[in-house]
């Protein structure tokens, strides 16, 4: 199970099970892909950072995708609120 995690593996599985869901998301007609995207990208990228982390990766590979995880969940929050008014 050590190596599991330390080859980044676990971070694959869940980034697969992201990736099911946004597609059942988009295919059931709740979400556009849009959205799915706003919804699900700052989760992927924060999921990438760790993912480079256990594998011993450079920190720039570290917090780059922390970094571009921000951007995403702002726009998130705006189209949330935009659907609110």
């Amino acid at each position: 199970m050590e190596a599991f995690f330390a080859s980044g593996h676990a971070v694959d599985l869940v980034l697969i099970i992201i990736a099911l869901e946004a597609a059942w998301l988009i295919l059931s007609r709740r979400m556009s892909p849009w959205a799915a995207l706003l919804v699900l990208g700052p989760g992927v990228f924060i999921l990438l950072g760790v993912r480079a982390a256990l594998v011993g990766a450079d920190w720039w590979w570290v917090s780059l995708p922390l970094l571009a995880s921000f951007p995403l969940h702002l726009l998130d929050l705006r189209r949330r609120l935009a659907n609110r008014a």
